[in-house]
Parts: C-alpha cells; sequence; structure tokens
C-alpha cells in the first residue's frame, strides 16, 4: 500500500483515531510520519509524551500533554500522561519518569511498604561455623531412627525437585509407585 500523504514510498505505518466518534485511518511511510510528527526520528529519544506534544496528533488533538497539565491543573506525567490518582487508582506507575514526576508523594508510601525508597537487594550473612549446604550428614540428627524405603525415596524425590533435577525426580517417582502401599 502506498503512503496517503506523498504517494510514492510504501506506508510503513498505520494510524487509527477515534476522535469524538469520527474514526480517521491514515496509512504513511517513515518519511512522512516523521515529518508529520507522528514518528520521532530513530535516534531520539523517543518517549510517548514527547511523541505527541508538539506533534500532528499534539496539535490535531487539542494540546500536548504539558500543555493539558496547564489547561486542566491536574498533574501528569509528561512521558505518558498518567496522573497521580491513576497510580493510587491502578497500584501501577505508569513509567519509570513517574517516579520523579510524583516523587513528594510516593516515596512516603514506598517507605511504608519497603522500608526505604531505594533498593538494596537481599542481604545474606554467613559465618564461619556454618557447614556447607552440600554436606547432607550435617543436616541429620544422629539419633534419627532410620527411614523406610518409601520415606527415603520420597525425600530424595522432593530434594531432586527442590534442585531442579526433574529427570532424576521421575526416577525416582517411578521407583515409589512400584513399592507395595504402607499400611
Amino acid at each position: 500500500m502506498r503512503c496517503e500523504h506523498c504517494n510514492q514510498n510504501e506506508a510503513t505505518t498505520y494510524i487509527k483515531q477515534n476522535i469524538n466518534g469520527k474514526v480517521t485511518e491514515m496509512h504513511l511511510c517513515r518519511d512522512c510520519a516523521e515529518k508529520l510528527g507522528v514518528l520521532e526520528p530513530m535516534h531520539s529519544n523517543m518517549g510517548l509524551g514527547s511523541m505527541f506534544e508538539g506533534s500532528f496528533f499534539g496539535n490535531f488533538l487539542g494540546a500536548g500533554l504539558a500543555a493539558m497539565n496547564a489547561l486542566t491543573g491536574v498533574d501528569r506525567c509528561d512521558y505518558c500522561g498518567s496522573t497521580f490518582n491513576d497510580i493510587i487508582n491502578t497500584g501501577n506507575v505508569g513509567c519509570a519518569h513517574c517516579y520523579d514526576r510524583f516523587a513528594d508523594k510516593l516515596e512516603p508510601s514506598i517507605r511504608k511498604i519497603h522500608g526505604a525508597t531505594r533498593h538494596i537487594g537481599k542481604n545474606i550473612s554467613y559465618t564461619e561455623e556454618k557447614e556447607p549446604v552440600n554436606n547432607a550428614k550435617a543436616k541429620e540428627p544422629a539419633a534419627e531412627k532410620p527411614q523406610s524405603e518409601r520415606e527415603r525415596l520420597q525425600a530424595e524425590l522432593d530434594k531432586a525437585v527442590q534442585e531442579q533435577r526433574y529427570e532424576d525426580a521421575a526416577v525416582l517417582r517411578d521407583q515409589i509407585k512400584e513399592l507395595k502401599p504402607e499400611e
């Protein structure tokens, strides 16, 4: 299909708008889409807000996101258009820029939920007295009564699954099925 704007190049961008019930469809080539502001050049930092603001669509729809903030008085993210109420209602932050835009409102909640506002990661403390995890004899108490064959196989099966050794686990499962049922 040819570009509906220049009628020369192959159309690579399809645009469909629904404004007040009126649906408009356009097929544009990459060059025309960039010229009209529908697409930004490949080398630019493209965010949703920057794509619409001051562009063909921004003018077509009436105003960009930054202008909407000024007109409506509602504080919106300049990139994704989310409001703080959107974040509260959905429980999801619209984009990474929302954390900066709504930092003063988000930080108390983040601190309350996570205990900090920056991710620290998992803190595992090791001591010299601990024996290696793979030492199975260190885990078993010395005075434990002998296990039945079924219990021993089941323990091995659980360990194999935990260690993601699924082929070994399948063999152990089959061995457990072959045993006579315990009474």
